[in-house]
């Protein structure tokens, strides 16, 4: 039997074993969460979910995916899900940072780095900040670039004003926010059950943490940093997504050298699960190409 590698935190500037437990200290204090199913077997991936839920949104990718070779790795950003859930750090740099520390303490090397959302912001800068460090391919999932907001020189995207809205609702009903944006988030009906648990995942996350990360929706330009992006890189939208609009995906397309654009004609932006099984075969694909 092959053994369960140990997870590393760490501790005095160095990384440090600390038998199996699933975090690592990516800063002094700040504790990321990291879930590794088939841990030291198959083909490794490491997934960053958006906001406002955590790593569990991918439940049903982590169901299929290991079947075929393939270790899914995946981490609650700070301040969501079972991280730690510091005031400050919530910008698109320390988060990649973050990443970062996730990778040299699982020792990660030829690696997919699979981002949604706000996670494939982070990807994104990842990739020019720390050089793609590890990355073989990377896979944007509805990803929150390059520009989340309009602004005088970029058409696409949500007004800045509807984004200052969910900040406000967050600081006087946060529930009631994640209940309002859960409607726009997918374009398939589905199930009051599933819809209910993926509206507890993102109270799961803390309050600050959540506006926090929306203020760097709201306010990063990821627009210099594509052109650094030197891996095969597939972009996977929604033609139906009212948060990143399909128009998005085209100019990240376009920036990104060599990448290639699928675009899923049923889907809104949760395109995981409005269209899982196309999905999920798609991704397959990229990953055994």
């Amino acid at each position: 039997m092959k053994r369960r590698p140990s997870a590393y935190v760490r501790m005095n500037g160095r990384m440090r074993r600390c038998g199996v437990l699933p975090y690592i200290e990516s800063e002094n204090g700040v504790y990321i969460y990291v879930e590794d199913i088939d841990p030291g077997m198959g083909k490794p991936i490491l997934f960053i979910h958006g906001w406002p839920v955590n790593q569990r949104m991918f439940e049903y990718q982590f169901d299929v995916l290991p079947r075929f070779g393939y270790r899914c790795i995946a981490m609650d950003l700070r301040g969501f899900g079972r991280s730690s859930s510091p005031w400050t750090g919530y910008t698109y740099d320390r988060m990649s940072d973050d990443v970062r520390a996730v990778v040299e303490a699982y020792r990660l090397r030829d690696f997919t780095l699979a981002g949604f959302s706000v996670g494939g912001a982070i990807s994104i800068r990842y990739m020019a900040r720390h050089g793609g460090y590890g990355v073989r391919k990377l896979g944007l999932v509805s990803a929150a670039g390059p520009v989340f907001t309009k602004r005088p020189d970029y058409p696409y995207g949500l007004p800045v004003e509807s984004v200052n809205d969910l900040l406000r609702q967050t600081l006087a009903d946060r529930p009631k926010m994640l209940e309002g944006f859960s409607k726009d988030f997918f374009a398939v009906p589905h199930s009051e059950p599933y819809m209910k648990w993926f509206g507890d995942l993102g109270l799961q996350a803390s309050g600050h943490g959540t506006y926090g990360t929306l203020v760097a929706l709201r306010d990063e330009d990821l627009r210099r940093d594509l052109p650094r992006i030197r891996v095969p890189t597939v972009i996977f939208h929604g033609a139906h997504d009212k948060i990143v609009p399909f128009e998005s995906a085209q100019e990240m397309h376009r920036s990104i050298a060599g990448s290639q654009l699928y675009r899923f004609e049923k889907s809104g932006h949760g395109l995981y699960y409005d269209e899982l099984e196309t999905f999920n075969s798609t991704f397959l694909k990229f990953l055994q190409k």
